[in-house]
């Protein structure tokens, strides 16, 4: 289980940002609720079972059932867990039905393939645990009164026109020339799925689109730039760009990602989509390796990615999420990039 990173988890920095997740508005009404969560062993899905199950330590009395596909992965994720009666975990792909499984108060499928590798080798794949996994949390839902907090993401705009920031009645340029296609457009077909399951069946659906999120729960297998860059920096070795770099992108650390998802969760407007970023984290592609160079005293080289790489790799060289819509729901970002940068490679340092 190489791809598995070790994490800390009572790294006093993560554990203020578990705290800092449960300062979220309202959150006490979450108390008694059930969960279930699939993809629950990925970067999200363990940062917000981590801070669930926080809610937890101080008497929310919150059920989880937590979706993967490893129960061995797991084990190494959400081990601490296993235990507690709070938490349940199902060995489960996210394609499956899960009109068999307990009723719950929500439902969010965060279940999909993430990172350029997976886009280019599995695109098939992609598409099937994108759309699918969307369709069968809404059929749950649908059968037990659920809500839905769908997780979309910045891809659905494709490419900005111009300098556009992304609001959320933007569209940018589409390419659907190559199988990189299958993530937005899986997306935002399950996008449209959820619309489709309001109108006709009225199911309860809040719809969130993430920026590029990064954080101490990621994995060694992702190969997104960002992830990359923070392998790197924790081997101690010099950062390498695959690019020049000028690509200029939305991040979003994963505890306030997490925050804004619980916040909207307990906010939103049902049937909207709110975008998920923090302004003090857009930043260029160069400028986040060099946060990493700098923490791992190290230099910024550059490089030719392979064929495959390339393959996987997102043509958008902006990418800007205007968050105007979320914060009028009295939600804000709490970390700056060179902060959440940091508190990243110490935490998994440590």
């Amino acid at each position: 289980m190489a791809e598995v990173t070790s994490l800390n988890k009572q790294h006093p920095l993560y554990q203020e940002d578990l705290e800092r997740i449960a300062q979220v508005s309202d959150i006490s009404s979450l108390d008694g609720k059930s969960f279930m969560i699939t993809g629950a062993t990925g970067l999200i899905g363990v940062c917000l079972i981590d801070a669930l199950m926080h809610l937890n330590q101080k008497g929310a009395n919150i059920s989880i059932y937590a979706l993967g596909r490893s129960r061995e992965k797991a084990a190494l994720r959400l081990g601490e867990y296993i235990e507690d009666s709070h938490f349940h975990f199902v060995e489960h792909e996210a394609s499956e039905s899960l009109l068999d499984l307990p009723n719950v108060d929500v439902i969010i499928p965060l279940a999909s393939n993430t990172h350029p590798l997976a886009y280019s080798k599995y695109p098939i794949e992609t598409i099937n645990i994108n759309v699918k996994g969307a369709e069968q949390a809404l059929e749950k839902a649908l059968a037990c009164g659920a809500m839905v907090l769908y997780p979309s993401t910045v891809e659905v705009y494709g490419n900005a026109r111009d300098d556009d920031d992304f609001t959320e009645d933007y569209t940018g340029k589409l390419n659907l020339a190559n199988a990189r296609a299958c993530y937005p457009e899986s997306k935002r077909l399950s996008e449209a799925l959820c619309q489709s399951y309001i109108a006709e069946r009225g199911v309860q659906v809040k719809i969130v689109r993430l920026s590029r999120v990064f954080g101490p729960t990621m994995l060694m297998s992702d190969s997104k730039a960002s992830s990359q860059f923070i392998q790197k920096a924790l081997a101690g070795e010099d950062i390498v760009l695959k690019s020049k770099g000028e690509q200029l992108f939305s991040y979003t650390y994963t505890a306030d990602a997490v925050s804004a998802m619980l916040h909207v969760l307990l906010h939103g407007e049902e049937g909207v989509a709110y975008n998920i970023s923090a302004e003090m984290c857009n930043v260029r592609l160069k400028d986040f390796a060099q946060i990493c160079a700098e923490w791992a005293q190290k230099q910024v080289v550059f490089d030719l990615p392979s064929e495959t790489e390339q393959k996987g790799f997102s043509i958008a060289m902006r990418a800007i999420l205007d968050n105007t819509r979320l914060k009028g729901l009295d939600w804000r970002p709490q970390y700056t990039m060179k902060d959440a940068v940091c508190r990243t490679l110490s935490i998994l340092k440590s």
